[in-house]
């Protein structure tokens, strides 16, 4: 597994300008894999709902980064030697706001539905693609989002837990730090090599909070054997996907299928979970899909009408 230039897979990285664009545009092959892996992470999320009685929300998320960490060492078999110490800082901040915006975001799904919690999650994404595009018109999108967002609270949050969101709204944070650093960890280590560390560090991190919560439920083998499908569903599926698709994807529409993920967050949780969506739940959803969509969809063609003349 091993891609040019790259070496982790970065969920809307596109939005900030730091995915690649290689390849056919009207291929259906890798908008296969993209959609296939964003089917898996919210699927995986939904499992990882009900797995959360058996070892809490601290224990799933230790399972998972646990699980993912050795998979990806194993896989990637990443070289120690030779890095400067900004090299290694670097991946332990990717390692650390890895595990901080999984262990929020699985603190908020203990709370709140699936669909709304990553619909308030995306948000973060959202807000450093406007901040990177610097124009007018995202701060429409910036509206439309807010007004999704309002109309997800019920005009104030009183349908949803207040600390759910607020959960929920710090993973969006951390995910945009995430994109950030999931770029640089790309441009100082080969291959998948950073990300393969990062987990590590992030396993490293949630274990004894894992541990402390959970203790010997752990070691169930159902819990570990359910922890491990949310790893590899979670994880290092959708990331392996989106690594084969990016070869041959254009960044802007790798971002934009990525806008999806509350809609199939929401079909997830409704299949898996039997969370029903209110009316306006689901144009609350719908808003913030079409303003994540938008924002990218701005960025591009900023980038298209920035290209130096020959």
């Amino acid at each position: 597994m091993s891609t040019p230039d790259t070496a982790t897979p970065t969920r809307l990285a596109a939005a900030t300008g730091t995915g690649s664009a290689p390849g056919r545009r009207g291929s259906l092959g890798p908008v296969g894999l993209v959609l296939a892996g964003g089917v898996s992470v919210q699927f995986g999320g939904a499992l990882a709902v009900t797995l959360m009685p058996r070892a809490g929300a601290l224990g799933v998320v230790a399972l998972r980064l646990l699980v993912a960490a050795v998979v990806l060492l194993v896989v990637c078999r990443p070289r120690l030697r030779g890095h400067s110490r900004a090299d290694w800082g670097t991946v332990v901040v990717f390692g650390v706001t890895m595990a901080a915006m999984n262990g929020l975001f699985y603190q908020a799904v203990a709370r709140i539905p699936l669909g709304p919690a990553v619909t308030l999650e995306v948000l973060g994404p959202l807000a450093l693609s406007v901040l990177a595009s610097r124009r007018a018109v995202n701060l429409v999108w910036a509206g439309l989002a807010l007004v999704g967002v309002f109309l997800l609270g019920g005009g104030g949050f009183g349908d949803l837990d207040p600390a759910g969101a607020a959960f929920a709204l710090g993973a969006g944070a951390m995910w945009a730090a995430y994109i950030v650093f999931s770029a640089r960890t790309g441009r100082r280590f080969p291959q998948a090599d950073g990300l393969a560390l990062a987990m590590a560090v992030g396993a490293l991190l949630f274990l004894p909070l894992g541990l402390a919560e959970s203790g010997a439920k752990l070691a169930d083998p159902v819990t570990l054997g359910l922890g491990a499908s949310v790893a590899l569903l979670s994880s290092v599926l959708p990331y392996t996907l989106e690594l084969l698709a990016l070869r041959r994807l254009p960044a802007s529409t790798f971002a934009i299928l990525m806008s999806l993920e509350p809609a199939i967050a929401a079909t997830a949780g409704f299949l898996v979970l039997g969370q029903a969506l209110s009316v306006m739940e689901a144009a609350a959803i719908a808003l913030v899909v079409a303003a994540s969509m938008g924002a990218v969809r701005t960025q591009v063609g900023r980038a298209k009408t920035a290209v130096p003349e020959a």
